[in-house]
């Protein structure tokens, strides 16, 4: 009987220790059949839901092992994502707030976007899947007060301050056709000094039976995405954008390598009915973005992202 205790709750126990394994280890892991780790790392905080489960466990079937496993758990969590709790305040000491959104192409209230957009008062704003039609729409809500615009493809960039070395960035996989326009870079010449600024959407994934989490073509975007930020000379530096994958995705990697997002505040983007990650991004180098957080729903699949930044 003794015996029986002893052991009682250990699958539970093993369950817990490899999430909690993970949490603090995810990104040791190697590559696995079907891209598995990237999904996992892009639902990383998620995997604290298994510490009310593992208790649920401890106290139905009076398991010492399951309710060790589960404080456990908890408590690396807890030093995980530290930095994310409780939500910072949208204040403090800035230079800049910029604004990221995917207004979705199916989106048919352009006024409506800019007007939250414009809500924290941004300095830049960056949009991703702009269309023929909507574009016009958007000049016009964003001019008023961003006069200073520039757009590539479907993205574009408005600003309160002039843009200069407007240019492409070619961040199209080799197997997508023609057309296919998502990267743009301009150099804000705000009052602190000239800014660097990359507009970027990079491809979707999908989750499929035959391929599994399928990121190839956001990868290798991700890839060239890096190897421009790498060349880029200028001292400060923004990334803005729907990179379809959170920091922790090592498909990001080239692109994290390059620049930093803020230390906390969870801030999850999409889906915007049920949030649960941030795949739309702000993002700096000789910069910090010292807070981000979301902006009410615009009617788009994404939640807008606002971000303070100080150089």
């Amino acid at each position: 009987m003794e015996e029986t205790r002893r052991t009682r709750g250990l699958v539970t126990g093993t369950v817990l220790a490899v999430v909690g394994g993970l949490l603090l280890f995810a990104s040791s892991v190697p590559r696995l059949p079907g891209n598995v780790m990237s999904l996992v790392e892009t639902f990383l905080p998620w995997l604290g839901l298994a510490v009310p489960v593992g208790l649920v466990v401890a106290v139905v079937r009076r398991s010492v092992v399951a309710a060790v496993a589960s404080l456990v758990v908890a408590a690396v969590w807890l030093v995980v994502f530290r930095s994310a709790l409780p939500p910072a305040s949208a204040a403090g000491a800035h230079d800049m707030t910029v604004v990221q959104h995917n207004v979705s192409d199916e989106n048919t209230s352009p006024s409506r976007v800019a007007r939250i957009l414009l809500g924290p008062d941004p300095d830049v704003i960056a949009l991703e899947e702009l269309t023929e039609t909507g574009l016009p729409a958007y000049r016009i809500a964003l001019g008023r007060t961003h006069p200073h615009h520039a757009t590539v493809g479907t993205v574009g960039l408005w600003s309160k301050y002039p843009l200069t070395d407007i240019a492409r960035v070619d961040i199209k996989p080799r197997e997508v056709g023609d057309g296919w326009d998502r990267g743009l870079r301009a150099v804000v010449n705000g009052p602190h000094g000239k800014v660097a600024t990359y507009v970027a959407h990079l491809p979707s994934v999908r989750v499929r039976p035959t391929e599994g989490y399928a990121t190839e073509w956001r990868d290798e975007s991700a890839g060239r995405l890096g190897r421009a930020l790498a060349s880029e000379r200028a001292a400060a530096v923004l990334v803005l954008g729907d990179l379809n994958g959170t920091t922790a995705d090592r498909g990001l990697g080239p692109v994290m390598d390059q620049v930093r997002g803020s230390r906390g505040e969870f801030a999850f983007s999409w889906p915007a009915a049920v949030p649960l990650a941030r795949i739309d991004h702000v993002l700096a180098r000789g910069a910090e973005i010292t807070t981000t957080w979301t902006l009410p729903d615009t009617g788009s699949d994404h939640l807008p992202v606002a971000a303070r930044v100080r150089f």
